[in-house]
């Protein structure tokens, strides 16, 4: 969809570090929400499943061959959903006991950031044994070599995950970024939720009201009974929402303006041409909710 705007690299409120830590938390708990609940009616699915859906597509039977990284998974934001969506789909029925001997084993994920989460990821690792997480800190600029050879050892190529994170980044750090992924991963993937179009915009003023419908379910379910407090006698949790589901819009690239960070990024023309990007839009409401997707894998890698 067009963008209505040029891409500007404005603020957003819960970046700040006088926001509140609490409410900080309330708002990565409804992101997470908004990646991962599916309600029949309204949608045709999550946004975390479309996720595992369009990974499986693109890398195909190879996917089996990959580890996936979340360089900036937050509080875990949807990979945890998307690992268990991804598993599910690519598994078989019962395999006969020849099949089992040589069945591929399940798709590993694994949760990093510059701001780690332990103890959150932690509680997240332990539902499933296909997920695992770095408690130390990981710049996804210049990623430690020894993440990378620990999964080469393995004969696993690397694919990053960027979920509703990318757009984070300015210019410069993004080029970094770019740059240290095409040196030392096969892959990449860029999710967003928003974009810069009129739908984009709406999807953000919807996103605020479900947060006020729904604030007494999860007010329940998180056994935080305050939520209620900044959802309606101060409205701080919705208002945050909505302005940097905004600002959002307003900092997400078009593919266009991904590929002229990768071809600025530093690396010869040569190795730009190695790469293989495609991109597009899948529905989840009808109307305003997109998954907006980036898939970037090197040519030859899905062999």
């Amino acid at each position: 969809m067009a963008p209505l705007l040029p891409r500007m690299q404005v603020f957003e409120i819960a970046d700040q570090e006088w926001f509140p830590q609490f409410l900080r938390t309330h708002m990565q708990a409804a992101l997470t929400a908004a990646w991962t609940t599916h309600i029949p009616l309204l949608q045709s699915s999550s946004p975390a499943r479309i996720v595992a859906r369009l990974l499986s597509h693109h890398l195909g039977p190879s996917i089996h061959n990959y580890t996936f990284i979340d360089f900036c998974a937050g509080a875990g934001g949807p990979t945890p959903s998307i690992e268990k969506h991804l598993n599910a789909s690519i598994s078989t029925s019962p395999p006969s006991y020849a099949e089992a001997a040589t069945a591929p084993p399940p798709v590993q994920f694994i949760l990093t950031d510059l701001h780690p989460h332990p103890a959150l990821w932690s509680a997240a690792a332990s539902a499933s044994p296909n997920l695992s997480y770095v408690s130390s800190s990981v710049d996804a600029s210049n990623v430690p070599q020894h993440l990378i050879n620990d999964q080469k050892q393995k004969g696993k190529k690397v694919f990053r995950l960027f979920n509703l994170a990318f757009h984070h980044f300015d210019d410069t750090l993004a080029r970094k970024i770019l740059r240290n992924t095409l040196e030392t991963s096969d892959g990449f993937g860029i999710f967003e939720l928003q974009d810069r179009s009129l739908s984009g915009f709406l999807a953000c003023c919807l996103f605020g009201l479900g947060a006020m419908v729904m604030a007494p379910y999860y007010a329940f379910l998180w056994g935080a009974p305050l939520a209620l407090v900044w959802t309606y006698l101060v409205p701080a949790l919705p208002a945050v929402l909505v302005f940097d589901g905004w600002m959002s819009s307003l900092r997400t690239r078009t593919v266009g303006e991904v590929k002229d960070l990768m071809g600025s990024c530093g690396l010869g023309e040569g190795e730009i041409r190695k790469w293989e990007v495609r991109s597009g839009t899948e529905r989840f409401i009808p109307g305003v909710g997109y998954v907006n997707w980036i898939i970037v894998t090197r040519k030859g890698s899905q062999e």
